[in-house]
């Protein structure tokens, strides 16, 4: 008898899960269900969507009908899941029942909403889905006023947008920095003062206090002040969608998200539950930095989590989802910023000293035409010596270099580890002879001394 996967959610964890399942054994019934109206689609392109640099239609990399056809999976879109029963092994959804055998749980988070007032009026928006973006997009055709609220990777590439688009943007953040947390202070000021020269407006340690208008918002209020607006985005962060999870009274977490064995199982009450497992932004994973918890509410980690479930959902060999460093980078104007592991900050929570070590060069040799700056910082434990964290700025190539850090930091490498086993592959149009990372370990090494 086919064995039968349900699956809650269609972004990267829940349609990797889904297409892994029918991968992995073929004879298996596959149904997905959404709240959502599109699948199989990057939230990270929907900036460039709004300023209409890619089409909706190509963000949107398979339909429902595409799913059903090509690979047997059945997905019900704006569909609502009323409950799950875990004894009966049911999912009820629009009024019908429906029963597994193996259930993948991947809803994902929800972008976090401060309690103020005004946040229900008109054109007040999250950055969250594909409808979402076209509300955006409409409603900003005769705005001129755009403003932001949050200062993240997402809330500078959807001020850079904005701009392109000839908007005067402001950008509203509580804390003291652009891109907060996962980003050191000298770092963030260099994107900062990037935005700033294209003519984006930063308001900086200011919470959001209401956002004002009448039936429609016309400003939003900050220290104190009231800057006008047409259109007011929150890109304030995401929460874990932990709905269904407390709802079957799965174990949460310090960090607000579920707590998973490395089979991507949840807990309750301490014992491991069969036949569910957990993927995407309402998992709580373990660092591969430091001993303890960590949050990776990124796509690379949603379809990796996403392979893994949907393989265990359908075998009786396990696959395991390991610790995480949660490399991430973004293109905000011309320059890409990247990182990896912890940053200082982070660090600080960790209760690690740090020494940093920090390079300046080029993308290309010195000689060939179109290189770009390139700022490396590499952090390390004041006391093992140890590659703990990365950030790059750069004109282009960072991914490949903060993969290269992350790959040191994964294993545990020292700084002088790193001097004597790495090597950079040259080519003028692609690197200087030494590579700038080289170059900024080199100097953490002179630091460490």
């Amino acid at each position: 008898m086919a064995k039968k996967v349900i699956v809650i959610g269609s972004g990267a964890a829940g349609m990797t899960a889904a297409s892994t399942a029918k991968s992995a054994d073929p004879t298996c019934e596959v149904t997905v269900f959404t709240q959502d109206e599109d699948i199989a689609y990057s939230p990270c392109a929907i900036p460039w969507g709004i300023e209409g640099k890619s089409k909706w239609t190509d963000i949107v990399m398979h339909t429902p009908e595409y799913y059903e056809k090509e690979r047997g999976i059945k997905v019900y879109t704006k569909t609502t899941v009323e409950s799950v029963d875990d004894a009966s092994k049911t999912v009820t959804a629009d009024g019908k029942a429906y029963t597994y055998d193996s259930l993948i749980i991947a809803t994902g988070g929800k972008v976090f909403i401060p309690p103020i007032e005004g946040t229900d009026l008109k054109n007040v928006f999250v950055v969250r889905t594909i409808r979402g973006g076209k509300d955006i997009q409409e409603a900003s055709k005769d705005a001129k006023h755009i403003v932001i609220g949050g200062a993240g990777v997402i809330g500078l590439e959807l001020a850079v947008s904005f701009r392109n688009m000839g908007k005067d943007v402001t950008v509203i953040e509580m804390m003291d920095q652009v891109i907060p947390r996962i980003a050191d202070k000298d770092m963030a000021d260099i994107m900062q003062k990037h935005l700033e020269d294209m003519g984006v407006r930063f308001i900086m340690k200011a919470p959001i206090q209401a956002v004002k208008g009448d039936g429609e918002v016309s400003a939003v209020c900050a220290a104190g002040q009231e800057y006008p607006c047409d259109v007011m985005i929150f890109a304030t962060g995401v929460r874990a969608n932990l709905d269904i999870p407390k709802a079957l009274g799965f174990d949460v977490g310090q960090l607000g998200a579920a707590i998973v064995a490395p089979t991507l199982q949840p807990y309750k009450r301490g014992r491991l539950v069969p036949d569910i497992y957990l993927a995407g932004d309402l998992v709580q994973c373990e660092s591969a930095i430091m001993s303890g918890a960590t949050m990776s509410q990124l796509g690379s980690t949603a379809v990796k989590q996403g392979t893994i479930a949907g393989f265990n959902a359908v075998s009786a060999k396990k696959r395991l989802f390991g610790p995480v460093a949660s490399p991430w980078v973004s293109q905000i104007g011309d320059l890409q910023i990247s990182g990896t592991g912890l940053s200082k900050g982070l660090a600080s929570w960790y209760g690690v000293d740090v020494v940093e070590g920090k390079a300046e060069g080029l993308t290309r040799a010195r000689y060939h035409p179109g290189g770009k700056k390139l700022i490396v910082k590499v952090l390390a434990d004041k006391t093992s010596h140890r590659i703990i964290g990365g950030q790059i700025i750069a004109g282009e190539e960072a991914t490949g270099r903060i993969d290269w850090l992350t790959a040191a930091a994964i294993n545990g490498m020292t700084a002088e580890d790193f001097l004597v086993r790495s090597e950079n592959a040259y080519c003028p149009p692609t690197s200087m002879v030494k590579d700038v990372v080289i170059s900024a370990v080199e100097d953490l090494c002179r630091n460490l001394e």
